[in-house]
């Protein structure tokens, strides 16, 4: 009978929220003082480094706020029979989950996403390298916008508008190294600099330094891709031996079963 009354009260929320008669944006709004408490310090720019300037990062954090709260109160009404501190605080932590897992969620794809410039960047800096042995670094930076990754296009766009808008500091470059925190970004973007800002007869000798920072970072990257591969195949090789186990066992078992009923 109590989970009857728990389901009904459920599917009274549910309508009630569907319906409009109460109003969670209008709670949310009200009190947005006190959850952006809850929020946490990265969540714009982990927001912006998935979806771009598309998704307003205060409205997916509202729809988090919502989503947790809409749980605790369907926890709650389950839980209305047999409410103790115990019950409730497990009702917290359901709900806290269901909000936190929006957080969760854009961490793990910016992590991803940064494994993949630290894979690519050395590729990218190798091409780099050869253009600017013909042209100044700001024009070898713009020639490389067509063939650059695209994972991190739009920090190079931004990198390149702000030198060409005539910002001739490390500011631009140090941005871009900041919103890539990859594998010596910073100390790639410092070399890349002090090349622009190099004599001619220095160049030279300031690029051989850069090419072999670019020359290290390609041997790591290419030590991470042949570890990946041989962890993918170790993994699949125990999966493989694992299932051939169990399907061995159970055939056994079988076998010894029938034996023993024919017995």
């Amino acid at each position: 009978m109590m989970w009857e009354i728990a389901v009904i009260g459920v599917l009274v929320v549910i309508i009630c929220l569907s319906r409009g008669m109460i109003d969670g944006n209008k709670f949310v709004q009200d009190n947005s003082a006190l959850f952006k408490l809850l929020k946490e310090s990265d969540y714009d720019f982990l927001v912006k480094a998935k979806y771009g300037d598309e998704v307003d990062s205060d409205v997916l954090f509202e729809k988090r706020i919502q989503n947790g709260l809409l749980v605790l109160v369907i926890l709650v009404v389950v839980f209305i029979s047999s409410l103790n501190f115990i019950n409730l605080l497990a009702c917290f932590a359901g709900a806290y989950f269901v909000f936190k897992s929006g957080y969760s969620n854009v961490k793990s794809y910016y992590k991803k996403h940064l494994h993949e410039i630290d894979l690519l960047l050395p590729y990218y800096l190798k091409s780099l390298e050869i253009l600017i042995q013909h042209y100044t670094v700001p024009v070898a930076l713009s020639k490389s916008l067509d063939t650059a990754p695209a994972i991190f296009k739009e920090g190079l766009e931004e990198l390149v508008a702000k030198i060409n808008a005539g910002d001739s500091t490390i500011d631009p470059y140090m941005e871009f190294a900041i919103k890539y925190p990859v594998r010596d970004s910073m100390r790639m973007m410092r070399l890349l600099y002090r090349l622009g800002l190099g004599a001619q007869e220095r160049k030279q000798e300031q690029l051989i330094v850069f090419s072999r920072t670019i020359s290290s970072l390609q041997a790591k990257s290419r030590e991470t891709k042949y570890k990946e591969r041989l962890d993918k195949m170790e993994k699949k090789t125990m999966t493989m031996l694992m299932t051939t186990g169990v399907g061995v066992m159970v055939i056994l078992m079988l076998s010894i079963m029938q034996i023993f009923t024919s017995v």
